[in-house]
C-alpha cells in the first residue's frame, strides 16, 4: 500500500508536469507565467496526496509516503523497527516504479529538459537549498504532529498536509526543488538519471522532521503521540503501537 501510494504521487506528479511544463503541451502555451503555472501543479499534487490519504489504502497504511516520515515516527516509538524496514523498502520500490510506469506511456514527453521525470534539484546554492528542505520538511511533520494529536482535528490531519505540499510547490519549490522526500527524489532520478545533489534530499528532510519531532516534544503541552497514521479516524486495522483510542 505504501509502495501503491508514492507509486500513485509519482505518476501524478510526471503526468501534470508534462501538461504544465512541456513546452509543446497547449496548457504550458497558454499559461506563459511559471508562478501561475507551479500554483496549479502545488494544486495539483496537494489534492493527489489528500486523495491519497484519505483513500481506502491510505487509511490502512496510515500514507506515510515518506522515509523520512517513517523515520520520525520510528524515532517517537510508534513504530516497530522490522515495520519501519519494510515501509521504507516499499516507499522507495513505489517511488521508482511509478516513474518506469509512466515512462512506458509518455516517456518521450518527460525526457525533455523542461520536465526531466519531475527530478527534484537547488534552484539555489547547495547551503541554501538545504535550510530550505530542512525548514518545510520541519513544518510539515510539525503539522503533522499536532494536527494528528489533537482531537478536534486529527481527521484533517491530510488535509492541513495537502495544502502545505501546495503551498511549498508554489513557492518553495524553485529554491530546493520542493522534494522532503528521499524515495520521491530517487524515483525521478534513477529514470532520469540526474543525481545532482542526491546526498542533499537524503540528510535536510529527515533531519527537519526529527527536529520537528523534538520540538513537539517541547511544545505540545503534555501532548503525546497517538499513532504512526495521518488519518487514523476509520475502522481500518493499525499496526502501530497505537494509543488512539485513548485520546478519542
Amino acid at each position: 500500500m505504501e509502495a501503491a501510494g508514492l507509486g500513485t504521487f509519482m505518476i501524478s506528479a510526471c503526468t501534470f508536469g508534462v501538461i504544465l511544463e512541456h513546452p509543446a503541451s497547449p496548457v504550458h502555451q497558454a499559461i506563459p507565467f511559471p508562478i501561475v503555472r507551479r500554483v496549479l501543479m502545488g494544486v495539483a499534487m496537494g489534492l493527489t496526496a489528500i486523495g491519497i490519504i484519505y483513500s481506502p489504502w491510505g487509511k490502512q497504511s496510515g500514507a506515510h509516503l515518506n522515509p523520512s516520515v517513517t523515520l520520525t515516527f520510528f524515532r517517537l516509538g510508534k513504530i516497530a523497527a522490522w515495520d519501519a524496514f519494510f515501509y521504507i523498502a516499499a516507499q522507495f520500490t513505489g517511488g521508482i516504479m511509478g516513474v518506469l510506469m509512466i515512462s512506458t506511456l509518455i516517456g518521450a514527453w518527460l525526457t525533455n529538459p523542461a520536465v526531466r521525470f519531475v527530478a527534484t534539484v537547488p534552484g539555489a546554492k547547495i547551503p541554501v537549498a538545504f535550510i530550505a528542505e530542512a525548514v518545510i520538511s520541519f513544518l510539515l511533520m510539525l503539522t503533522v504532529l499536532f494536527a494528528s494529536n489533537t482531537r478536534n482535528i486529527a481527521r484533517y490531519t491530510g488535509v492541513f498536509a495537502g495544502m502545505l505540499v501546495a503551498t511549498y510547490i508554489t513557492l518553495e519549490a524553485p529554491i530546493s526543488g520542493m522534494s522532503m522526500n528521499p524515495a520521491r527524489t530517487f524515483g525521478s532520478a534513477f529514470s532520469a538519471q540526474i543525481w545532482t545533489a542526491l546526498w542533499l534530499y537524503f540528510v535536510a528532510p529527515p533531519l527537519g522532521m526529527l527536529l520537528a519531532s523534538e520540538a513537539f516534544a517541547r511544545l505540545g503541552d503534555g501532548r503525546r503521540v497517538q499513532c504512526a497514521k495521518l488519518h487514523h479516524d476509520n475502522d481500518k486495522r493499525c499496526i502501530f503501537r497505537c494509543g488512539y483510542a485513548s485520546m478519542v
